[in-house]
């Protein structure tokens, strides 16, 4: 399992209140495309929302795992989100979500992708963790427990 810290940069964690699905995921591509230039964040909200469009990636208990492929890039990208109000997000147990881990990777390195998100949901699914998540005041706090 690869450390968190190599693909979650401080600058891509924060505390939000997005108010509905759309924003959010407008959110993650914006801070995406902040950090590395050479990204639109269009073409990165069209890639998240295009997977949602499969299938919503709320996986229950106020988290979702929204994620993407990215023909322009060659590592993984995660973005992490903390909503201040929860949002409504399709989930699998239709509770709204508070909790957003989104993943972009290359388009060609799809096992590698999958093995991090099955990591991260079971992080997420560490009721210590989430619990810590949820009470972090500010972004460095938030990364901090998600990267330790």
């Amino acid at each position: 399992m690869m450390e968190l810290s190599t693909i979650l940069r401080p600058e891509c964690t924060t505390c939000a209140t997005p108010g509905s699905k759309k924003k959010v995921l407008e959110l993650i591509s914006d801070i995406v495309a902040a950090q590395y230039p050479t990204l639109s964040s269009q073409a990165i909200f069209e890639s998240l929302l295009a997977r949602e469009k499969m299938g919503s990636t709320g996986i229950g208990n106020g988290i979702a795992i929204p994620h993407g492929r990215l023909p322009d890039i060659d590592h993984p990208i995660a973005v992490f989100v903390k909503c201040l109000e929860p949002i409504p997000f399709d989930s699998i147990d239709k509770q709204p979500v508070d909790i957003l881990f989104a993943l972009l990777v290359p388009a060609d390195q799809c096992q590698q992708h999958l093995a991090t998100l099955s990591a991260m949901a079971e992080k997420l699914s560490d009721k210590t963790i989430l619990k810590q998540l949820r009470k972090s005041q500010d972004d460095a706090e938030l990364y901090q427990v998600i990267t330790q």
